[in-house]
């Protein structure tokens, strides 16, 4: 049986929700709620019910599931009355501003014995699922490296994105969805963190970061988001014991080198503007295979799907809470390290 969904915030990401769920197999749109008229209004010239207050959406016994889709700064409040309320609640991402707020909504959930989760779509970016499937097969073998970049040349919108008291700035927006691809990638404890933030475009919030992860094997992994680049490095790149795999971006297929064989009869040296070099002289067909793999297909309203079963209790919950909570605690370290200027020392 379809479960009834109603939106909190219907701007950019709250209409998606909408939208989505107007095309469900497993939720219906109930209705939306937006503090601002002329949302509501929106809402209503899409023939779509709208709620007077938020109490009156979290009020209505029809109600199973609550989206919270605003700013935020405001998601600890939304979140927990609707708890208390006694529906289920995903929350849009970052889920909070602090770990300590986090750890009061799910402690709200745990109260309430109602499901609560968050909105981690980018699990399902078609990208992020390639690499995930070439770890998988273990094709070009252990993970050394993996860098993963996001690059814009428009600065930040102007909207609450660029003001601290909303929770703007790139780690919290995009941050949290690319730490968390990368802790799925490399499911290891965290030993160190180093971050650096920009303020080209904006001095309240940072427009863009570079952050370097270490874990306890020795694996590495950079994540790094600009809104200043007008040339874009590629998407993913990953260094392998047996290979190398790139993305260039979100639209193209994954490149992959794997290497057949180390050591090559004669190397032919290669001229630079100083003088020749072996060392960096690129390998041949013998030794090294160079190919594509099919972008994986992928339905992002999976999420949904998934999320009706876990309420009915008929499958666990893809996007766990102790999951959210490391990428809060990776997040609230890359602030420290970037204001302090160090390499913070964690285990996370």
């Amino acid at each position: 049986m379809k479960k009834n969904l109603v939106v909190i915030g219907y701007g950019g990401q709250g209409g998606w929700h909408a939208d989505h769920a107007l095309k469900s197999d497993v939720v219906t749109l109930r209705g939306i709620y937006d503090i601002k008229e002329s949302r509501i209004e929106l809402a209503k010239s899409k023939g779509i019910h709208t709620y007077e207050s938020f109490e009156a959406a979290i009020s209505d016994p029809e109600v199973d599931i609550i989206v919270c889709a605003t700013p935020n700064d405001v998601h600890k409040d939304i979140v927990i009355r609707a708890l208390k309320a006694g529906k289920n609640v995903v929350c849009e991402k970052p889920v909070a501003l602090s770990v300590a707020d986090f750890d009061d909504m799910c402690a709200a959930a745990k109260e309430a014995g109602k499901l609560f989760t968050v909105h981690q779509n980018r699990r399902w970016d078609v990208d992020y699922l390639a690499i995930k499937s070439i770890i998988a097969s273990g094709e070009i073998g252990e993970t050394i490296n993996i860098e993963s970049r996001v690059h814009g040349s428009r600065g930040i919108p102007s909207d609450w994105r660029c003001h601290k008291p909303y929770g703007g700035g790139m780690i919290l927006d995009w941050g949290v969805h690319l730490i968390d691809q990368m802790l799925q990638l490399i499911p290891e404890k965290i030993v160190k963190i180093y971050c650096e933030n920009t303020n080209i475009t904006t001095d309240e919030v940072d427009d863009g970061f570079h952050l370097m992860m270490t874990f306890a094997s020795g694996k590495r992994a950079t994540v790094e988001v600009g809104t200043y680049n007008f040339i874009y490095m590629p998407r993913f790149y990953m260094q392998c014991k047996n290979g190398s795999a790139m993305i260039e971006d979100w639209q193209k297929c994954c490149k992959i080198a794997k290497l057949k064989a180390w050591n090559e009869k004669e190397v032919v040296p290669v001229q630079t503007a100083a003088g020749i070099t072996k060392t960096m002289a690129p390998r041949d067909e013998i030794t090294l295979d160079s190919y594509e793999i099919a972008r994986p297909v992928s339905d992002v309203h999976d999420f949904y799907r998934n999320l009706v079963k876990a309420v009915d209790g008929t499958e666990e919950q893809l996007i766990k809470l102790a999951e959210v909570r490391r990428v809060l605690l990776v997040m609230e370290n890359c602030f420290k390290s970037a204001e302090q200027n160090k390499v913070m020392d964690v285990e996370i």
